[in-house]
């Protein structure tokens, strides 16, 4: 009687009913022994260290080979279940003389495989194994053949568990470590042949068979967390391991078709490690674990639904509850050759619902989305990233995307799931950095935030960098959105493009939506602000930031949100219909856009997955000296990309008209508002932001090139060479071009500013302060600003910077528009100083409109000044000399720029015909009788088109009625010349009559 092999632990009970697979006869096994002796001996030449081995570990030993069929054929029926049963179960044993034995410890081999990691001296062992199993493979595949229509749930047969190992370890999709070292192994295993000398030896080293799951013994439910097959204490035979290059005698392992009835059924349950990690939100891809997967023995069902009282799967007619593995996990194992379509049936206290799984999807983002944002190419990086509603794969919900390469896990909560984000995590994307989850039956308004595992193991809770909407603050959730809004400014579109900024007219009214009619939403702007900006003649209106931010009294200049409107007017749609109806009243749109830095708010960007990663890794650079914000890291692929993407974003699905770009200035310098040793010169030793420049070129060449007829523009105050140049010409300097289409002319403000702030008495001395801009005027294409910043902040608005008395500075406001509108470059006015607002500007209140109301005794004051700017802007979109020869120096020409004792100003400006407009602005309070000035003898009369002194805008009315004709008497270096009264504080305007 062949004694029982010694067991580790207690025999496990038998399934009821259980049948045993019949033993190969004699005469089978010495006819597969026969089949396999050539090959055998082949293998037994090319392996001949190892035979040596084997033969001195298998000293005193029965020859297996020539005895086995013998011996099976006298050992009684119960020696042989028993010697089956306990390798099935999971006992240890110790190889000894028998077919049986040799099986059972190549099983129990198989196992350890799964549940143990690979060691030096398990490796060695591994050769020795796979040509034990080799020597075994025929009298388990007869048994196998023997007995194809016994199907028990937990089938123990040593020929069927062996191949169902196989197949497990071909199937499987989390790839364990273990499965990883044992690679090499399987490929030997897969081509083992029964090689003569070493089949002698059967110690049952570590298996070969890598991905073996270590529950492969039972086939319905296991207690959670825990696999079914217990770990067996098997001792080892020291083997030594194989020659390199040694090739296997047969592949005959591979090519074994195993039935699905022959597979060992497997525990569905989710194991130890992945629902540890599941738990922990730190799982990369729960999709491979939750959802339905093949399996030996049929699809496993796994769906993590915490706090759910059951989970049933619906599949056409069929339901099957499945088993509650404890702390939100279920599970079952249904006996189905394929993954069928299914539904998932939730019930909670209180309610049942019923859903689709969302971790039976593939993903949505394909290769080319991953790369092109690895690359930082992806130009439309908003249709990738984000929560965007959709139908995927016949089912309609919302798939959630997220960059965020330093997150251990990423998890999404909202609304949907009561802020609990645990049972919603999302898989990782290969190495692009990206999570992505698509939820069936999510779809618009409902709020999100995705939960981050930092590399700490600290979580966060942060809003989306790439919403489209947000909640109206203080509220700081993220919306899903999307829009369905028809456009009507298609008329608009098609002829914006028909001229260049610069060689067009562009007067510019600036707004703060939320203060120009506080109170107002999108929608109801649009019904006010189109019809005021076209009474006034403006060709743009310029919108202070309009992207979220957290703090109103930043006035949009520190964004939270780079891709949503502020939800405190209104939603996208929202503000797209405000765009359309300015478009429709033939007013562009232009809007102040911030890649500068962003502020540190925990929610938002700062250290989003816990690392640096929008702002620059060093502190140094990434703190923003001035206004205590992070400032971004522009050399990093992604980084740029999300800001590329946006200035593209808002062109295309707002019809931004342009961007005009905020703190330029502070990105162009490494050394900006920086002290020694608070900034690391370039690679060159320089101050400049080499990344910076790069970034601003990419982004206007980009947005050119992707919509035609915007303009950016950039808010830059230092002499950088280049800002409105072409990316690829090089200047001096050796850059290549911002690739700006304007700059905003920050000297001339500033001079100007202050050459009108001087009692006219002491302009005389500062009389340069006026000229110098025509200096530097055409090298760069120029905005002439009066903007925010000049009204805020203890600056005074602009008539409130005029000395003198009321009269006089009212007068002081007009003569300086005039003469503004005339000086080459384009214009740009705040709301609020068209009507000569005496009080600075609050975001709080906004403009005073009460000045411009009936009832209010100084009313006309205001009033005229706000007639002014509109016959300002009227003349001068009418009269191409003032704007179609901004940046050619062939539009300009001086008449006296040197009268400072008189404070009196005379130009001519020029149209490509050579046709003039003559500028005169006289900055003294006092009236010039017969001023004689020099003009071109071709011109036969002047007539006045603007007069800034005329009754109607509130001055003292001394005009020139009649045409002006010239003298044939040389002034000022030219041929002819005129006299003209001029007014007091007044700008005047002649062209040909």
């Amino acid at each position: 009687m062949t004694p029982r092999p010694e067991s580790s632990g207690s025999r496990p009970k038998g399934t009821a009913g259980e049948k045993i697979p019949e033993q190969p006869t004699a005469a089978q096994q010495k006819s597969a022994a026969k089949k396999t002796a050539v090959p055998k001996q082949a293998a037994a030449k090319k392996a001949a260290p190892a035979k040596a081995t084997a033969k001195k570990a298998a000293a005193g030993k029965t020859t297996v080979g020539k005895t086995v069929a013998k011996k099976a054929a006298t050992k009684k029926a119960s020696a042989e279940r028993t010697a089956v049963e306990q390798p099935a179960a999971g006992t240890a044993a110790t190889a000894k003389k028998t077919t049986v034995k040799k099986t059972a410890a190549k099983k129990t081999a198989v196992k350890k495989a799964a549940a143990k990691k690979a060691t030096t001296v398990k490796a060695a062992a591994k050769t020795t194994a796979v040509k034990a199993a080799a020597s075994k493979s025929p009298a388990a595949k007869t048994t196998a053949k023997k007995a194809p229509a016994k199907k028990a749930a937990p089938a123990k047969s040593t020929a069927a568990a062996t191949t169902a190992a196989e197949a497990v370890a071909k199937k499987a999709a989390p790839a364990k470590a273990t499965a990883k070292k044992a690679a090499p192994a399987k490929a030997t295993a897969k081509k083992a042949a029964p090689a003569k000398a070493t089949a002698k030896k059967a110690a049952p080293a570590n298996p070969t068979v890598a991905k073996a799951p270590a529950r492969t013994a039972t086939a319905g439910k296991g207690p959670a967390g825990k696999a079914v097959a217990r770990k067996s204490a098997v001792k080892k035979a020291p083997a030594r391991k194989a020659p390199a290059g040694q090739a296997p005698a047969l592949e005959t392992a591979s090519a074994q078709v195993v039935p699905p009835e022959m597979e060992v059924a497997v525990s569905p349950a989710v194991d130890a490690a992945d629902r540890e990690r599941l738990l922990g939100g730190t799982h990369h891809d729960p999709h491979s674990v939750l959802g339905a997967h093949p399996v030996p023995g049929g699809i496993a069902f796994r769906a993590f639904r915490p706090y759910a009282l059951a989970v049933t799967v619906v599949a056409g007619e069929l339901r099957a509850e499945l088993h509650d593995d404890g702390e939100g996990f279920f599970s079952g194992l249904l006996p189905l050759r394929e993954v069928p379509e299914y539904r998932l049936v939730v019930e909670y206290e209180g309610t049942v619902l019923e859903t689709e799984d969302a971790y039976r999807f593939l993903p949505t983002l394909g290769d080319l989305d991953l790369h092109l944002i690895g690359e930082g190419r992806h130009e439309e990086l908003w249709t990738a990233l984000g929560a965007h509603p959709m139908t995927h794969e016949g089912v309609t919900g919302t798939r959630f995307a997220v960059w965020a390469p330093n997150a251990r896990g990423v998890r999404v909560a909202g609304t949907f799931n009561f802020w609990d984000g645990t049972g919603h995590v999302m898989r990782s994307l290969g190495s692009s950095g990206v999570w992505e989850l698509f939820l069936p039956d999510v779809g618009e308004g409902e709020l999100y935030k995705f939960e981050i595992t930092r590399p700490d193991g600290s979580r966060t809770m942060r809003a989306d960098p790439m919403a489209r909407r947000t909640e109206v603050p203080p509220a700081t959730s993220s919306v899903i959105t999307s829009s369905a809004y028809e456009w009507g400014d298609a008329e608009w579109l098609a002829r914006r493009a028909e001229a260049p900024a610069h060689e067009a007219p562009f007067s510019v009214y600036e707004v703060h939506l939320a203060s120009w009619r506080p109170g107002l939403t999108y929608r109801q702007l649009a019904e006010q602000l189109p019809g005021y900006v076209k009474n006034l003649g403006f060709t743009h209106v310029e919108l202070m930031p309009v992207a979220e931010h957290p703090f109103g009294g930043s006035w949009g200049y520190q964004v939270t949100g780079f891709y949503a409107p502020t939800a405190r007017l209104g939603t996208p749609d929202d503000f797209r219909y405000l765009v359309d109806a300015l478009h429709q009243a033939g007013i562009g749109v232009l809007m102040d856009w911030v890649p500068a830095h962003f502020p540190r708010d925990a929610w938002a960007l700062a250290e989003f997955d816990g690392r640096p990663l929008y702002e620059h890794e060093d502190p140094l650079r990434a703190a923003h000296p001035d206004w205590g914000t992070l400032e971004f890291d522009f050399g990093r692929n992604e980084v740029r990309n999300f800001l590329v993407a946006n200035a593209v974003y808002w062109c295309e699905e707002f019809h931004i008209d342009g961007l005009r770009v905020d703190a330029v200035a502070s990105m162009l310098y490494l050394d900006y508002s920086r002290e020694p040793g608070q900034w690391t010169p370039n690679e060159h030793g320089g101050r400049e932001n080499l990344d910076a420049v790069a970034f601003l070129q990419e982004m206007n060449a980009t947005v050119y090139r992707r919509v035609p007829g915007v303009v950016t523009i950039a808010e830059e105050s230092t002499a950088w060479d280049g800002v409105t140049r072409a990316t690829h010409h090089k200047g001096p300097s050796g850059f290549g071009g911002l690739g700006f289409g304007l700059k905003w002319n920050m000297g001339w403000m500033h001079d100007s500013l202050q050459y009108m702030s001087h009692e006219p008495v002491h302009r005389k001395y500062h009389h340069g302060e006026m000229t110098f801009s025509m200096v530097y005027a055409y090298s760069e294409n120029y905005v002439l600003p009066i903007s925010h910043d000049e009204v805020v902040h203890g600056k005074r608005s602009l008539v409130s910077k005029m000395p003198g008395d009321w009269w006089q500075q009212r007068a002081g406001v007009r003569a300086y528009l005039g003469f503004m509108w005339a000086h080459p470059g384009k214009q740009l006015l705040f709301m609020g100083q068209e009507f000569a607002q005496g009080a600075e500007w609050s975001e709080a209140h906004g403009p005073d409109w009460w000045l411009l109301d009936p009832g209010y005794g100084a009313e006309p004051d205001h009033r005229g000044v706000r007639d002014l700017v509109r016959d300002l802007n009227t003349v001068y979109r009418a009269t191409p000399a003032l704007w179609r020869l901004d940046t050619d120096p062939a539009g300009f020409e001086w008449i006296v720029g040197d009268a400072a004792d008189d404070n009196v100003l005379a130009f001519l400006r020029l149209d490509p015909e050579g046709v003039p407009v003559l500028a005169v602005s006289n900055f003294a309070p006092v009236t010039r009788q017969d001023y004689r000035l020099g003009v071109p003898e071709d011109v036969p009369a002047w007539h006045e088109a603007v007069n800034t002194d005329a009754a109607r805008y509130g001055g003292s009315d001394v005009t020139h009625p009649d045409p002006v004709k010239p003298e044939p008497q040389p002034w000022h270096g030219r041929p002819a010349s005129i006299r003209l009264t001029l007014p007091p504080l007044a700008t005047v305007w002649l062209r040909p009559a």
